[in-house]
Formats: C-alpha cells, structure tokens, sequence
C-alpha cells in the first residue's frame, strides 16, 4: 500500500518535532558519560580561538608597555619600585603585600606570568607531577616570545592533565594544595582554570586594543 501524502506528511511532521528531543538525550548522555571531553574540548578551543591568536605578532615594546603610572610588570631583577617583586632569575614580577587599593594595573607581560607561574604552574606541581612552581621560584621571560612559549607550553601541560584525569579523575576531591577547597571536586577546580584563563587573555586583549589606539606620544 503507497502511503498517502497527508500520512507523509504527518510522519514529516513527527520526526521533525522529535529531533530536540533526540539531541537533548544525545547531550545528557555525553555530559554524563564524557564530562572530561567536554571540558578538554573547552580548553582546546579556547586556546585554538582565543588565547593565542589575540597576541600574534607581540612585541616586547608592547609587551612590557605601561599604559598607566604605577603598572605592575616583569622587569630586569632590582629595577623596580615594589618590594615585593619575585622571581628566580634575571626579571621578576612585580608585586605588593598588601595589595594597593584601587590595585595597578597590569601590563601585557605580568599578565602570561601571573598565568604561567600563578594559576597553572601552582596546579601542575600539586596535581599532575609538574615542578613546583611559586612566585618566587620561577624563571619569568624577558621578552614577549618566550613568555608566550612557556605559556603555551604550562597550558599544554594543563590540558593533558586534565584529559588524563577521566571521568573519576574529575570526581576526586582536589585535596590539601587547594585549602578551604580541598574536598570540592576536581572538575570545579577545572573550571575554575578555564575560567581565569578566559579572563586573562581577555586583559591581554584589550591591552592589545588599547596599544594600537593609544595616542602618538603614548
């Protein structure tokens, strides 16, 4: 018997409206049994569209450029002004305990270094078997190409870990290095990173933005 064009129709119809429904059972079961690749594939693109294409093409002249008095940068060991300033070899991040109000702002350089040795560096030692990495210990680049080296290659480092973490890894508890968050879970901990990475190179860019605007005598 040939269906008749109303039956096709309709049939049409049915499928059409249960596609939403079939794609959101398809995204419940990947978020509950891919969680880790969801998160891996955040990071990845995040860096593939974001991170590293905003700062093609740095210079050190714009890297270590400070757009207002007072910044905080990485500049050559003994040459600042903050007491505070650390770092293992010839440059150091500049820093302040306590932190000023309002607190400077920061330049395109102390913004990978805060990134690097800060927020991934700190996290590799404890999590993944990185060396460890403080403020003090570490080695911050002096010019704009190396820093965006060791950033690509901590970040790297960050996102092999947390693919190799599995979907149990991601339930873990965080542990001791994490103080008063030490029993939140590791994918917490995950997406606080993605986040402060997103921010930063959000400050990167705009810094980026403010340099090829800033004003001939700037």
């Amino acid at each position: 018997m040939v269906p008749s064009r109303e039956g096709v129709a309709r049939k049409g119809s049915a499928d059409a409206s249960a596609r939403p429904a079939l794609r959101k059972v398809a995204y419940r079961a990947r978020v509950a049994t891919d969680c880790n690749g969801l998160l891996v594939d955040q990071l990845d693109w995040h860096r593939t569209h974001l991170l590293r294409p905003r700062p093609a093409g740095l210079t050190d002249a714009e890297c270590f450029w400070e757009p207002a008095e007072g910044c905080w940068n990485i500049r050559p060991a003994g040459t600042g002004p903050w007491p505070a300033a650390a770092g293992s070899g010839g440059w150091t991040i500049d820093h302040a305990f306590p932190e000023p109000a309002p607190p400077p702002v920061t330049t395109t350089a102390r913004r990978p270094g805060h990134l690097i040795a800060g927020v991934l560096g700190t996290r590799l030692a404890a999590h993944f078997g990185g060396p460890e990495t403080d403020y003090g210990s570490f080695a911050y680049a002096g010019t704009a190409e190396e820093a965006l080296h060791q950033l690509d290659a901590r970040y790297a480092e960050w996102v092999a870990g947390v693919r190799g973490l599995g979907l149990d890894g991601l339930e873990q508890p965080r542990g001791p290095s994490e103080g008063p968050f030490a029993e939140a879970p590791m994918a917490a901990l995950v997406l606080h990173i993605t986040r402060e990475t997103a921010h930063h190179g959000a400050e990167i860019g705009t810094l980026r933005d403010l340099w090829a605007h800033r004003p001939p005598t700037g």
